[in-house]
C-alpha cells in the first residue's frame, strides 16, 4: 500500500528556489540534496515537495516544460490558521523576492470567505 506521496517539480535555479522557500518558512530534508535537487518538508506530514533543476525534471519526465510566464504547470494549496497567517506570509513572500498576484481575500463563487494568497516565485 502506497504510503506517501512525493510531488515533483522543476525550478530553473535549485539553490534560489530553496532560499526563497526557506525564506517564507518552509523546511529542507538535506539528506536528500544534490546540486541540481532538494527536498523540500511541508507540514505536521512532513509532505515531500522534490524541486528539481529543468534539465534533470525533463529528463525524466521525458515531456516539455511549461513557461511559467506565459501558462499555468501546477496549483498548489497551502492551508493557513487565520487571515493574519495569510497576511504574513504574503508578507514573507514578497521579501524573499516572489510576486504576489491576487488580493489575499475574496468571495468564492459558492459565497464563502476565503483567505488566498497567490504567488509566484523567482
Amino acid at each position: 500500500m502506497t504510503k506517501q506521496i512525493w510531488l515533483n517539480l522543476p525550478v530553473k535555479n535549485v539553490a534560489k528556489a530553496k532560499d526563497f522557500f526557506w525564506k517564507i518558512g518552509f523546511s529542507f530534508n538535506e539528506q536528500h540534496d544534490t546540486p541540481s535537487s532538494t527536498c523540500m518538508v511541508v507540514g505536521e506530514g512532513h509532505f515531500v515537495v522534490m524541486l528539481f533543476e529543468e534539465m534533470l525534471f525533463s529528463s525524466f519526465s521525458q515531456n516539455a516544460l511549461t513557461d511559467t510566464k506565459l501558462s499555468s504547470e501546477v496549483l498548489i494549496s497551502i492551508d493557513a490558521e487565520s487571515r493574519e497567517e495569510v497576511d504574513e506570509l504574503a508578507k514573507k513572500v514578497t521579501e524573499a523576492g516572489g510576486t504576489v498576484f491576487a488580493d489575499t481575500s475574496r468571495k468564492s463563487r459558492l459565497d464563502v470567505r476565503l483567505r488566498i494568497c497567490r504567488f509566484r516565485w523567482p
